[in-house]
Parts: structure tokens; sequence; C-alpha cells
């Protein structure tokens, strides 16, 4: 075969792989037919139609160091440094990396100022990665410099400002948006919606994708706008409104489409109907970590802790990829279901077979797990021994297991830990308090209760480590 006719193959076979979805062979072919066609003076020469592919790999894999191997490649050729399609790849693959600045300099760079792709590559970068007003100000720059926003433009704004939980500036400038001539559609809505439910708004998430099916907007929900609103029902108070939205979602078709059904798995799940996430979770054609993560974390708060352990050993045999989110679920079925050996073992193939480093929520989960089963002491040790240093999570999880099981030496340790690293929260004192009042310690209760008055202290939200599933029937 001629050198033409192998390269003309080869960029079908690349075009192909990244078209399908399947990014990291897309860059291996990339790497592997450089390092089979080096040109003259021993140098790789890049392929100028395959860079951005590659680089578009890079940006869906996040891997920005493949990236900057491909840029150190594109600089050493003037030809391809000064090529506008690959300078916005470039740009467009730093900013989806979370490397803005590095964007920006590729921006800079350009010489070119009226490519409104590498605008909004840049803009969208900004709001993506929570500098919403850089996003704002780069927008009004651009018009200043005799370019008009178009919609991707203004939806890329929009969503800096909705994810970063700014409804005012973020309803500001839907208005804005219609002024400039543009009504929002499905891409605005469903930012607005996610902002929300990202941020716990989940009543004004509700009202607006109340708002967005209504008759008068024209605009229907997609598949990304459900998957978004679904977490604002998970608990039982809203699971009737969220099985209205899986039933439009049947209606609409997109029940099956993978975003979706993950996220009814985990609705269900949430709200304690193990057995109707499961029936979905089996009617599935396609699951991701995300959709094995919700239904092993569902059956294990269930307190079904041996199915939650077999769903587990059940996505090691059909080699779905397993991630930091699904050790904490099955270390939390572990814990939950009393599993302390099989806990250490799992906890110890994370990262020697896995090699997933442990973060504070598997400390957390490893504590709990220790503690529960009334090994306190090393539990605590197992504390000591952490290269990181210990959060609420860490501490309330030694502090909880002191309350059940009656240690109030290492509970006073605990709670004054706990204390220190949340000042403004009740709930280490209330938990302290509990303990000194389980062994009669009544006026050392009373002592608590007046530090938490005298301190105006407040019980926050997140001590879920601290509650037990209920049971399965």
């Amino acid at each position: 075969m001629c050198a033409s006719a192998a390269t003309s193959s080869w960029m079908k076979q690349l075009t192909s792989a990244s078209r399908q979805g399947h990014y990291g062979r897309a860059l291996h072919l990339f790497f592997a037919h450089l390092r089979l066609h080096p040109c003259d003076h021993g140098t790789v020469d890049p392929h100028p139609a395959a860079i951005p592919t590659a680089l578009r790999s890079c940006a869906r894999l996040g891997d920005a160091a493949s990236g900057r191997i491909i840029h150190a490649l594109v600089v050493t050729r003037p030809a391809l440094a000064s090529d506008a399609v690959i300078a916005t790849a470039l740009l467009d693959m730093y900013a989806k990396c979370g490397l803005v600045s590095s964007a920006r300099r590729v921006f800079d760079e350009m010489p070119r100022t009226d490519d409104l792709v590498a605008w909004n590559a840049l803009i969208a970068g900004y709001a993506r990665h929570g500098l919403p007003e850089r996003a704002l100000a780069l927008a009004v720059k651009m018009r200043g410099q005799g370019l008009r926003p178009d919609m991707v433009t203004w939806n890329a704004v929009v969503s800096g400002f909705a994810l970063a939980g700014d409804d005012q500036m973020a309803g500001d400038l839907v208005s804005a948006m219609r002024e400039d001539g543009f009504q929002p559609d499905v891409v605005t809505w469903t930012s607005l919606v996610s902002g929300s439910v990202l941020n716990f708004q989940y009543d004004r998430a509700r009202m607006l994708f109340r708002g967005m099916v209504s008759t008068g907007t024209g605009v229907r929900p997609s598949s990304a706008t459900i998957a978004s609103i679904l977490p604002a029902f998970a608990n039982v108070a809203d699971i009737r409104r969220g099985k209205e939205v899986h039933g439009y979602a049947v209606v609409a078709n997109v029940e099956q489409d993978l975003t979706v059904s993950s996220a009814l798995v985990d609705m269900y799940a949430k709200c304690g109907l193990v057995l109707e996430a499961r029936q979905l979770f089996e009617k599935m054609v396609k699951r991701s970590t995300v959709t094995w993560n919700a239904m092993i974390f569902g059956l294990a708060n269930s307190g079904h802790c041996q199915e939650a352990i077999s769903l587990f050993n059940r996505m090691l045999s059909e080699g779905a990829t397993l991630d930091h989110l699904t050790f904490t679920a099955v270390l939390t079925a572990c814990s939950y279901g009393g599993m302390v050996e099989l806990g250490k073992g799992l906890y110890r193939a994370m990262r020697e077979e896995h090699g997933i480093e442990p973060r504070l929520e598997h400390y957390a989960c490893m504590v709990h797990l220790l503690g529960r089963a009334g090994r306190l002491d090393e539990a605590y040790d197992f504390i000591s021994a952490m290269p990181l240093e210990p959060d609420c999570f860490v501490w309330g999880a030694l502090l909880g297991a002191c309350r059940s099981h009656g240690n109030v030496e290492l509970a006073e340790l605990a709670a004054s830990r706990l204390l220190a690293v949340e000042p403004a929260n009740a709930s280490s004192c209330l938990l302290f308090s509990g303990t000194l009042a389980g062994v009669g310690r009544q006026d050392d209760v009373l002592k608590v209760k007046k530090l938490v008055k005298r301190r105006r202290m407040k019980k926050l939200d997140g001590c879920s480590w601290l509650e037990a599933p209920t049971p399965g029937q």
C-alpha cells in the first residue's frame, strides 16, 4: 500500500474512532502513526487534518498531558501554528481540561480576532470552571470588537452564573438575551434547571422545569433536562412528582437514554424504592459507572448490604469501570452489614489492585466500618495513621461510634477535634452530650448544652454517616 493510501486509511480509522466515542483508541492511533512515520530529520511530522480530531479526544478524556504533547508538535511547525482550526481545537482542549489560563494564552496568540468559535470556546471554559464574571467580561469585549454574540455565547454565560448559584444574574442575562433577539432554548432552560439542582435549590429547579414544559415556551425538555431535574425529586416526599417526570421520559421516548435511566435509578434508590430501581437497572441495555454506583449505594443505604456486595462483584465480573465512588458505595455496604474483614480487604484492593488512592470519604467509611463493629481503638489508630488531615466526616464517624458503644473518653477527644474542624456546628456537642447521657452524667450534659447556647451554635446538615439504614423487608 502506498504512503498516501495508508494515510487515508489511517485517517478513516482515526475519524471513525472519534465519532464512535472511542477517544482512547483515537489517541492511540494518532500517536502510533507518528511513531511509524517520522519525517526525514528524525522527528515526528503530525498530519494537519488529524490534529483537531486528536485534540478533541484529549478534551473528551480530560487528557491534558497528551494535549500538551500535541501542542508541542504544533508549535514547531509554523504552518500548523498559524492554522485557526488547530488553534481553536487547542484552546478548546485546554478549556475543557480545566486549564483555562493555558486556553487564554492560546487565544491571545491567535492571529485572527474574528473567530466566533474561538471566543465561544474560551467563554464556555470560563463559565464551566467557576469563572462566570470573566466569561461575561469576555463576551462584552467580543461585542466591543464588533462580533455579535450568538446563542452559544449567551447560553455559555447564562450557564456559568446558573452553575455558580447566582440566580439573579442568570435571570438578568436571560432577559438581556431576549432583548438581543434570542429566545431561550432547551440548552438555556437545562442550564438554569441543572444550576439550581447543583446548588440544592430544588424548589426553584422544579419551578423552572414546570415553566419549561408549559405551553407558552414552545421548548420541550431534552434527555439532559430530565436527567438534570430528577435529583430534585430524590426523597420520599417528592417521589410522586419524580414518577411524573419518569412518565414524561417514557412519553418522550428517552427513558433508555443512559443519563436519564441512570438518574432514574438514582432517584428511586435514594427514595428507598429499591425494587423499582433494580427493575430499571436490569432493563438497561447499557450501564455507566454512575449507574452501577447508584444501585450499589441504593442497596447499601436501604439495608440490602449482601445484595450490594453481590452487585459489586457482578460489576467486577462484567468489566465495568470502577471509580472512587464505587468503593465508597461498597464500603458503605460493608459497614452497614458488619462485614469488617471484607471491607478491610476491599480497602486494600482499591489501592493495590485498582490504583485508586483513598480519599477522605474512604477514610470516613473505614472509621464507620470499624466503629460500628465496636473496634474503636482500631478506628482511632486508623485515623492517627491517615496521610490526610481528618475532616468532619472522619471525626463524626468516630464520635457516632463512641456514642453507640458508650466510650466517653474517646468521644470527648473526637468531639473536641470535630469542634475544631466545624466550630459553628452543634452536632458534635449534641452527639457528645448523648454519649454522656447514656452513662448517666446529666450534669455534664447540661454543661455541654449551655456551651451550645452560649456560642449560638447551629446544627448543620451533612451528618448522614451517623444514620443507620432501614433494613430491607
